[in-house]
């Protein structure tokens, strides 16, 4: 059974990059420098629009897990993502970077993998469109207490929060992971 030094529950977001000008974000209804949580048809619609898309790996506890593994931690991540190309895509990119990424992608069901188009101006400012897609459906049966119990230090991702299904993955999470003698804990 593989001990981890690290291991992060939350929600799995593909953040894909594209330079704008103001006059795109204009014309797409889109407010500069903040972050806003958009719905599906919006979601596939920007990302349509998006050129020279750069795609990577995302999510607030999923990039802890990324740094704790360049520093030469034994990570794993819990998240959901969609049999889909940016689901695919999520997987094997936190995989490659020596991340396990405990979940198979999910077959069943409607929402796609989670993803935040990110558009950078010609000034630096960054304009956020986040979809969260199939990322806040997470529930027990998708963190493995065998994960979980072998966990040292365990970051719970507060935005998941949200929802009963999420409180109780967490929860049940926290007692495996505390009653294998590690840690747990919430990022808000």
């Amino acid at each position: 059974m593989t001990q981890y030094e690290v291991v992060g529950i939350g929600n799995a977001v593909v953040d894909v990059i594209s330079h704008a000008d103001d006059a795109f974000l204009a014309d797409n209804g889109i407010e500069k420098g903040i972050m806003q949580l958009i719905e599906r048809d919006r979601a596939e619609d920007l990302y349509a629009a998006m050129q020279d898309r750069l795609q990577t790996p995302g999510g607030s506890v999923a990039n802890t897990v990324a740094g704790a593994g360049a520093l030469g931690l034994k990570t794993a991540f819990i998240g959901r993502v969609r049999d889909d190309e940016l689901g695919q895509f999520y997987a094997k990119a936190m995989t490659d970077i020596g991340i396990d990424f405990v979940n198979a992608p999910v077959t069943e069901g409607e929402n796609p993998t989670s993803r935040c188009m990110i558009f950078v101006t010609p000034d630096g400012e960054r304009s956020l469109n986040t979809y969260l897609g199939i990322s806040t459906g997470l529930t027990s049966a998708d963190v493995p207490q065998t994960v979980t119990e072998k966990a040292k230090l365990m970051f719970l991702e507060g935005y998941l929060f949200d929802h009963e299904a999420g409180k109780t993955a967490f929860r049940e999470a926290a007692r495996a992971a505390t009653a294998g003698g590690g840690m747990a804990g919430i990022a808000i």
